[in-house]
């Protein structure tokens, strides 16, 4: 038992961002506001898609999926970000810290694999456009999405339990502003060859699979976009599908680099800075990006407005 306390303890001190105190109370509000529009911005789109008779096609029910990760995926580390923020205690319950590193990669997993499943959604779209509601049927859309978060889960299952068991010789200190299992691992004191190895092996599998099937799928999309006669019907193809990819870039480019690399290699500093983008900034440009650039969701929100001020005057 003495040994035990000695190796794990009671909970861990989170260096968080920054060694300047000075900046805790700026960057509160920063990730305050980033997480209120994170909020918002998510939970219309989930509103939309769900309400609009005319969203009822898979692309918004992945983009549903989609929205309701990032609300899960934010909420998992922003709110214990701002509690250290904002005042002088940097600590996390030892349970605490495993919950949100369990949580935290299962949805972040999840993620990667939804959105080269929404790649495959797009490529049927555009390409297979009269079979489209075919071949991607209700079941089949359950079913994928059921695909993505069952082998999230399973991947986190896998990492953060090998992590779990890695001796911690009473390190409490960890040099990052939530709990993530690459900091784990540098900060045991045992052997951690096992647990490198099978993260990078895993995330390689994970990302470059996904990142894979993107790649594919948007080369036969860009062939068949091309040969479309209509300019109109080439620009709409082509913001439909540019909006799926420039998230893919912003959740995808920061991931690569904190995964797919030897462990020890690397700037922390910098880590820390691509790690608050995808988890931070991503969620919070998504809604905007789909929204923005697709008429469909505006016009959604608009009849959905004018539906809400004529109920409230009637």
């Amino acid at each position: 038992m003495k040994h035990r306390n000695e190796s794990v303890p009671e909970d861990f001190v989170l260096m968080g961002f920054t060694r300047y105190p000075r900046l805790d109370l700026p960057l509160f509000f920063i990730l305050l506001t980033s997480y209120l529009f994170t909020l918002l911005g998510n939970a219309a789109i989930i509103l939309v898609s769900r309400l609009d008779p005319q969203l009822q096609s898979p692309m918004y029910f992945f983009l549903t999926n989609l929205s309701f990760l990032d609300l899960c995926f934010t909420t998992t580390t922003v709110p214990q970000m701002l509690f250290n923020l904002g005042g002088p205690n940097k600590n996390i319950t030892y349970i605490g810290c495993m919950a949100q590193a369990y949580v935290f990669h299962w949805l972040g997993c999840t993620e990667c694999v939804l959105l080269g499943i929404m790649a495959l959604d797009r490529y049927v779209a555009v390409c297979k456009p009269l079979r489209y509601l075919v071949i991607m049927d209700h079941q089949v859309c359950m079913q994928l999405s059921s695909a993505a978060w069952l082998t999230g889960l399973a991947n986190s299952l896998l990492q953060s339990t090998l992590t779990v068991q890695l001796p911690l010789c009473g390190n409490r200190m960890l040099d990052h502003f939530f709990c993530e299992l690459p900091g784990f691992i540098k900060m045991a004191c045992g052997d951690t060859t096992v647990n490198e190895i099978t993260l990078a092996v895993v995330a390689t599998f994970l990302i470059m699979g996904p990142l894979s099937m993107i790649l594919v799928s948007y080369s036969y999309i860009a062939r068949t976009v091309f040969r479309i006669p209509s300019r109109a019907g080439r620009l709409k193809a082509f913001n439909t599908c540019s909006s799926h990819l420039l998230v893919v870039s912003l959740f995808y480019g920061p991931g690569i680099y904190i995964y797919m690399q030897p462990s020890g290699d690397g700037s922390q500093d910098v880590i820390k800075v691509l790690t608050l983008f995808y988890c931070v900034i991503t969620p919070m440009a998504n809604p905007f990006i789909y929204t923005l650039r697709n008429k469909e969701v505006i016009g959604a929100l608009r009849r959905l407005l004018r539906k809400a001020i004529s109920d409230k005057k009637a």
